[in-house]
């Protein structure tokens, strides 16, 4: 497939963006891909609200072999041949591709704003945060509460191990002793 063939076949639509991606073509509209033209065929986005229908068109998920075994990307499907033909059904499964891609990205935006640290989504709940400030102040304490607590830690690791006096006089931490020069060399 070339570029100009793909400009012909989605712009029933709209206006898409066609970059060079692995072995042919990535497809996006507003920043957001949502088609795939390579060797093996065009694909299109799908989630579980689209996976019934493209499995109804007798498509395949996207799938490639690696040399340990063959791997399946349920995200992209194969366009059904039928849609080649007819521009105005096929704008609108690249209308439902879209959609299911929209979804993903807003799912994905979703989960990283979940990735809230510990410390601070403690303070949010107790609804003692009030500006990014404050949130700032809760996490730089957190992190230095627990680095005290950890040097602390260490600190009674450190003076309940026994320390022994060697034959010069000095003292050997953990348990070792020190042997004088005159004692290393016979």
């Amino acid at each position: 497939m070339d570029r100009e063939f793909l400009v012909d076949l989605f712009a029933g639509f709209g206006p898409v963006t066609i970059r060079r991606m692995f072995s042919g073509f990535g497809i996006s509209a507003d920043g957001i891909n949502f088609a795939l033209a390579l060797r093996s065929g065009l694909y299109l986005r799908a989630d579980e609200t689209s996976f019934d229908k493209f499995e109804a068109a007798g498509s395949k998920p996207f799938s490639y072999e690696t040399r340990a075994r063959s791997m399946t990307v349920r995200s992209y499907w194969q366009v059904p041949a039928h849609l080649f033909d007819d521009t105005d059904e096929f704008a609108l499964w690249a209308k439902e591709a879209f959609a299911a891609a929209q979804r993903a990205a807003l799912a994905k935006q979703t989960r990283k704003k979940r990735a809230v640290p510990r410390s601070a989504q403690a303070v949010k709940e107790a609804g003692l945060q009030s500006s990014k400030a404050e949130s700032s102040k809760a996490k730089s304490s957190g992190i230095k509460k627990a680095v005290s607590k950890a040097k602390a830690a260490k600190t009674r690791k450190v003076a309940k191990s026994p320390t022994k006096t060697s034959a010069t006089g000095r003292k050997a931490a953990s348990g070792r002793t020190t042997r004088s020069a005159s004692s290393r060399t016979r």
